[in-house]
């Protein structure tokens, strides 16, 4: 059941991933260079990413799977853009046809498949120390948008368009979801700890 629920999550990921660049290449008005630079600047495209690839390494047995707290890590991060986009970003647009499939599989399949898959198979044991090495992926990617926008005028999501809200309230905003991931891994830990007593 193992191998093949993670089978069943990298083939979602890797779908999902692949069909939303071409979805975006036959919707752009940019080179197509600078519409990759901006697909790759999503954090729902990179973490779905991330989830494809560490299902993907799992079923072949790659030694990098077997880190300890790595499933956790990426499981909190696409809870994070299950959650935003439920919150923030589902009301501002509404897609149709194949682009409603893949957002959902981005937005929600994925997110739910990999909590559901967390809290079946998650086996070793985490440490609260482990949360700050968690924390170096969202925060270099927040730099890394907030450089690049203020470099190309392009900023990927609504809350953090410094041009459009400001710096001051896109760091407000930052920190809020900061702040969740915080309370995401401090539950997860906790959860992890209590279930292995």
């Amino acid at each position: 059941m193992q191998k093949s629920s993670a089978g069943l999550l990298a083939l979602a990921g890797w779908f999902a991933v692949i069909a939303q660049y071409v979805l975006m290449l036959n919707n752009n008005v940019n080179t197509v260079g600078e519409a990759t630079i901006r697909f790759f600047s999503y954090f729902t495209i990179l973490t779905n990413i991330a989830v494809a690839t560490y299902y993907t390494a799992l079923l072949i047995d790659a030694p990098i799977a077997r880190t300890r707290g790595l499933l956790s890590a990426i499981t909190i991060y696409i809870i994070i853009v299950g959650l935003v986009y439920q919150v923030a970003l589902r009301h501002i647009w509404d897609p149709q046809g194949l682009q409603k499939w893949v957002d959902e599989l981005l937005h929600s399949v994925i997110p739910l498949g990999a909590l559901i898959y967390w809290g079946l198979f998650e086996k070793k044991g985490l440490r609260y120390s482990q949360i700050f090495a968690w924390s170096i992926y969202p925060l270099v990617y927040l730099l890394f948008i907030l450089i690049r926008g203020s470099i190309s005028g392009f900023y990927p999501y609504p809350f953090v368009n410094v041009t459009e809200i400001g710096l001051q309230q896109t760091l407000i905003n930052a920190l809020i979801i900061l702040a969740l991931f915080m309370v995401l891994s401090l539950v997860f830990i906790f959860i992890n700890r209590k279930v292995r007593k």
